[in-house]
């Protein structure tokens, strides 16, 4: 086989060419083919605005996720949205486009509501008849905050004052409400501080609930799984609930039924307990004697089946025999106590 160097370099320079091509073909193509996009077909749907709909959000068929959005444009007086749909994706001829809110702060999704029959064509965009963008509640009271702010109060009640009275010779109904206007422009220019903060407050309240979403949809869920399992655990609740009402009921006839000797008993046990509170520095003074005499009584019968203990001052017995003056007698017994046994001594009964 020959090196390249001996090789001529024209072949190899256009193919290496054409290599580069390929590649860069494919870089700038690369989304457009099945097996780099994951598959599925690209669709679009024309809006009258984008309601804050965004690249890569989730495209849904019946709550189901199917697809997501691919890129969304503005073409003239329109909105182009393009999304991509999973393989085998079916989305009949007459499908609707709606972009709806996922969460209560935003998170918008596309949404669509499959009709008709036969299959969509992707080259040709769902129009504007068969989509639907959401009314987003926080900036229309954003907007509202803002329009407020520029309004010139004082402007505004001159202004109703000089109708008022060029209208006050005309009849009396549009003179009353003329008034009224002039009464209601009287009362905005006066709150106009108040309205102020309001507006002020309630967009701070809108700008929390905004930063807050994944915590919001997060409670929401843990609430949904708190209720689920109240309702899987419903019989066993009700149950617990019966059982109770059962036993507060029984205890309530017991104490009705033992009335008389319960009496009785609570009175003796208050007597007790007054005794030991009136002896208790007597009974702390004999336990703490006690406590010595059972320790070195436990030291001595602690050895086994046996003890020894020493007798002292023992005198002599009668017969005329001498003991000892003190003596080490051994006895035996049993782990869990017993007598004494004297051994047999010359002229002693024992």
């Amino acid at each position: 086989m020959k090196p390249f160097r001996e090789r001529n370099p024209v072949p190899i320079g256009i193919a290496g060419t054409l290599v580069l091509l390929m590649v860069m073909m494919l870089t700038v193509f690369a989304k457009n083919i099945p097996v780099f996009n994951g598959g599925g077909q690209v669709y679009k749907a024309n809006f009258v605005e984008a309601a804050n709909l965004q690249k890569d959000r989730e495209v849904r068929i019946a709550g189901v996720k199917v697809g997501k959005v691919l890129n969304v444009e503005l073409e003239g007086d329109h909105v182009v949205v393009s999304f991509r749909l999973k393989q085998g994706t079916s989305v009949p001829r007459l499908t609707r486009a709606s972009i709806k809110v996922k969460s209560l702060t935003g998170s918008e999704y596309l949404s669509l509501e499959p009709e008709g029959n036969g299959q969509l064509d992707n080259k040709v965009p769902i129009p504007v008849t068969r989509t639907t963008a959401p009314f987003e509640v926080i900036p229309a009271f954003q907007g509202l905050a803002n329009t407020i702010e520029g309004i010139d109060t004082k402007q505004l009640e001159r202004a109703l004052d000089a109708v008022s009275g060029a209208f006050s010779d005309t009849a009396p109904n549009v003179r009353g409400a003329l008034t009224g206007l002039s009464r209601l422009s009287r009362a905005i220019a006066a709150r106009d501080d108040e309205l102020q903060q309001l507006l002020g407050h309630a967009r701070s309240v809108t700008g929390v609930l905004a930063s807050r979403d994944q915590e919001l949809q997060q409670l929401i869920v843990d609430a949904d799984s708190v209720l689920q399992v109240i309702a899987a655990r419903k019989e066993i609740i009700t149950e617990l609930l019966q059982n109770t009402v059962a036993l507060s009921n029984q205890l309530s006839g017991l104490v009705r039924e033992n009335r008389a000797a319960l009496k009785p008993a609570l009175s003796n046990l208050q007597t007790v307990i007054k005794t030991l509170n009136d002896n208790q520095a007597s009974l702390y003074r004999g336990i703490s004697v006690l406590a010595p005499f059972l320790r070195y009584f436990t030291n001595t019968i602690g050895n086994g089946h046996w003890f020894d203990t020493y007798v002292a001052n023992l005198g002599p017995f009668n017969g005329g025999i001498g003991f000892p003056q003190s003596s080490t007698i051994t006895g035996t017994g049993t782990s869990g106590g017993g007598g004494v046994q004297l051994p047999n001594l010359p002229g002693v009964t024992p």
